[in-house]
């Protein structure tokens, strides 16, 4: 496939410095369950609609991820935010109270990845002292916005992701002793469009752009697919881990060594035991899985550099309508383990 070349961001001094998350009854109940800092039994976190309970997901993921670092909104220069809504209304209410400047992203389950790379960008380039990247999705509110409500019980075919209902927020400043992970580099996604347009099958619209970025990064880089622990994906799902693994294979990258690709739709939910059919999407799947699954284990050197690719597809309620083929994009941060790797 044809691909830019170059694109690589250098972000040295960058760090992620904490991080925190929140999920719903499902996500819970997965295999990664006991990783989460918070969780809700009803999925609605104390409000009346599923809108507000994302945005009080965006809340309660930045308070801990803050308190976790033991600073206040004073110490956050700017907040780097996004979520599936329309307009992002879940970040805009979620971090309302929050006196921190606003950027509102959208980035669909690429807006994890987005966030850290421009909040990376920013402190490397001494622009921002510490800034944070906060995202959301929520299973009931996606589904009455892009398909239809829960109450309709429509079926759903085996390519189909089921969108988690979390958030992840994240709190990016200069190398500390207490830095959970470094930010090496980070190469921002090209939009790719192949065709597909089947909003039922999301991970086929986004493993060409997946693909088109890990390649470009080897390119650019001189890395070979073996250096790294981990080429973890998000969201892809089962469907689309596996065309990105034979894309990548048709172009001269093995990823055959087992535990080296893998997806974060895929780990967050138990697909023989709980019904997700292709896994879990949204953005705060990727979220998620990073902020309390991968991310302590890259702190403690168990991953010593992993490569973290957010894809989203960039669709819209009216686009899909209207029978347009689906866009997609993918961006890579580059997190090396404080405890030794290859800045």
């Amino acid at each position: 496939m044809s691909r830019k070349k170059g694109g690589v961001i250098k972000t040295p001094g960058a760090a992620i410095l904490a991080a925190a998350s929140a999920v719903g009854k499902q996500e819970h109940e997965g295999p990664l369950g006991s990783c989460f800092d918070y969780f809700d039994p009803t999925d609605r976190f104390g409000v009346k609609t599923w809108e507000k309970a994302e945005s009080e997901m965006q809340r309660i993921a930045f308070a801990g991820a803050m308190g976790k670092l033991g600073v206040t909104e004073s110490d956050i220069d700017a907040l780097f935010a996004g979520d599936l809504l329309n307009q992002c209304v879940g970040s805009a209410y979620g971090l309302l109270d929050f006196d921190v400047p606003y950027f509102g992203l959208y980035g669909a389950c690429s807006t994890a990845a987005e966030g850290l790379a421009l909040a990376a960008m920013a402190v490397s380039g001494g622009m921002l002292g510490r800034a944070a990247a906060v995202t959301s999705s929520h299973n009931a509110a996606a589904e009455r916005q892009y398909r239809s409500p829960l109450e309709y019980g429509g079926q759903r075919p085996p390519t189909a992701q089921w969108t988690v209902t979390g958030s992840g927020a994240f709190i990016v400043g200069g190398v500390s002793g207490r830095a959970a992970a470094l930010i090496a580099d980070v190469m921002p996604g090209v939009v790719v469009e192949k065709g597909i347009k089947d909003a039922a099958n999301m991970g086929a619209a986004m493993a060409p752009a997946a693909a088109d970025t890990i390649l470009r990064y080897l390119d650019a880089t001189g890395r070979r697919q073996d250096d790294f622990d981990l080429i973890v994906t998000g969201d892809l799902g089962f469907e689309g881990n596996s065309i990105l693994a034979d894309l990548l294979t048709v172009s001269g990258v093995d990823v055959s060594r087992p535990g080296l690709l893998n997806d974060c739709g895929m780990l967050i939910f138990d697909r023989e035991r709980q019904d997700v059919h292709s896994g879990g999407s949204g953005c705060g799947c990727s979220a998620v899985v990073l902020a309390s699954h991968l991310l302590p284990r890259i702190s403690s050197g168990e991953l010593r550099e992993v490569l973290f690719i957010g894809t989203g597809a960039m669709m819209s309620p009216s686009s899909t309508k209207q029978g347009e083929a689906i866009p997609a994009v993918a961006h890579l941060v580059h997190l090396v383990s404080p405890s030794g790797g290859a800045a």
